[in-house]
């Protein structure tokens, strides 16, 4: 018997429309107040098309693609969030799911309530739950705040919280869907960590993340979603190659960035390209461990920009986020950019990447965090080694994953030895 069993999910949204089968009051009046304006506009959003799968009992699945691929929403379908368009799907066993921050929360209620009431709804009684509570604080990490309601809580705690809830309630299937984005890195262990045991212990778990090491190390199995469909199904290692494999558009130097089509967003601000830059303003065609570079980004804004935000993350192969920056963090703000063609300089002072590749995504945002343009892993960065420390034995990869600009001092009575 199949723990999770997928036969051609297709699930469609309608853009702009009152969508029959919606509960919002809210939405019944806005699409009431708009009449017939939005009419003659529909347009038909294909989130899921024809996916098909079958997960056993005691496996542990990774789910990746690109964003707006699908993942989300195909997980939505299997925790009965919403509903397919057509299709038809089985869970077998008790099914917990870790989709977004606070999913499932009751604003007003304490974390206490809460969990009793997630509790609940999985069909465990009272006692059972009562006898699971002091874990699941101590996991969460929220002792002083169980009893506070949770809308005082940060997204943070919220997070903790949550996949503590869904770890912790004896779920037979175990939905997670980019809990990894979200905490510090030792509630990031603790997550994975806990996922290993339910792998171990013969739960299911479907895993949701965007980093490759994650999904490579706890997951046999990876389903590669791209477009709403199931574009490969098979041993996680050779998905997660073939998937990495089909990022970037050029190396170092300059791209054209115009003609890819696989951006996220809105389109009112978009990127041209982009230029890899020594102090000098002049091309570099590498880059080496440890140079100054300047990442020039060209872009073009149709109309005004109230508060532009900037953005680039660098990973390695495994998708690991090794560093960000945007203008957010570090300045200058961009209020009120009129429309026109801009160019946007990162200047690094000294790039201490280890040698190997990378790849860069870039972004363009608003003050609502709304996407402007997303290019997803759209550049490989190839750093070179080099002589950094004058020591003529170069950088060596083996040593992590980034290294130190730093020196050793001896002693001073050890000059001269030899």
């Amino acid at each position: 018997m199949y723990a999770v069993s997928v036969h051609e999910i297709c699930k469609q949204y309608r853009l702009g429309q009152f969508k029959q089968g919606d509960t919002m009051l809210r939405e019944a009046i806005v699409s009431a107040f708009r009449g017939r304006r939005g009419r003659g506009q529909e347009e038909i959003l294909h989130a899921l098309s024809g996916v098909t799968f079958d997960v056993s009992q005691g496996e542990v699945v990774g789910l990746i693609g690109r964003n707006g691929a699908g993942k989300s929403t195909l997980l939505k379908v299997l925790s009965r969030i919403t509903y397919p368009t057509s299709g038809s799907y089985t869970t077998n066993g008790r099914l917990s799911a870790m989709l977004e921050v606070g999913t499932g929360f009751h604003e007003e209620l304490t974390g206490r309530e809460n969990v009793f009431m997630n509790g609940s709804i999985m069909g465990m009684r009272k006692a059972e739950i009562a006898g699971k509570i002091d874990q699941i604080v101590a996991f969460a990490g929220i002792e002083r705040f169980i009893d506070t309601p949770i809308k005082r809580y940060s997204s943070g705690m919220r997070l903790r919280l949550g996949f503590a809830v869904a770890a912790h309630l004896d779920p037979d299937i175990l939905l997670v869907d980019e809990v990894l984005a979200v905490g510090d890195a030792e509630f990031q262990k603790k997550c994975l960590d806990s996922m290993g045991e339910m792998r171990g212990g013969g739960r299911t778990v479907i895993f949701v993340s965007h980093n490759m090491a994650a999904v490579e190390n706890l997951c046999q199995r990876v389903i590669w979603i791209d477009k709403g469909r199931v574009h490969m199904d098979g041993p996680a290692q050779d998905v997660v190659r073939a998937y990495m494999a089909t990022f970037s558009s050029a190396q170092s130097g300059a791209a054209d960035l115009a003609a890819i089509n696989s951006r996220v967003g809105t389109g009112e601000a978009k990127f041209l390209g982009t230029d890899f830059l020594d102090r000098q303003g002049q091309t570099l065609n590498f880059v080496r461990s440890g140079d100054a570079l300047t990442l020039r980004l060209r872009t073009h804004l149709s109309e005004m920009i109230p508060d532009l935000h900037v953005g680039v993350e660098i990973r390695n192969e495994m998708g690991l986020m090794m560093a960000a920056s945007n203008n957010w963090m570090t300045g200058p703000s961009l209020v009120r950019v009129p429309a026109g063609d801009y160019n946007f300089d990162l200047e690094i002072d000294a790039l201490h990447l280890m040698p190997g590749r990378y790849f860069l995504t870039l972004w363009l945002k608003g003050p609502d965090s709304r996407n402007y343009d997303l290019l997803e892993n759209c550049l490989i960065m190839d750093v070179e080694t080099s002589d950094y420390y004058g020591t003529g034995r170069g950088i060596d990869p083996n040593f992590g994953m980034m290294f130190l600009p730093a020196r050793w001092r001896a002693d001073s009575r050890l000059s001269g030895q030899p």
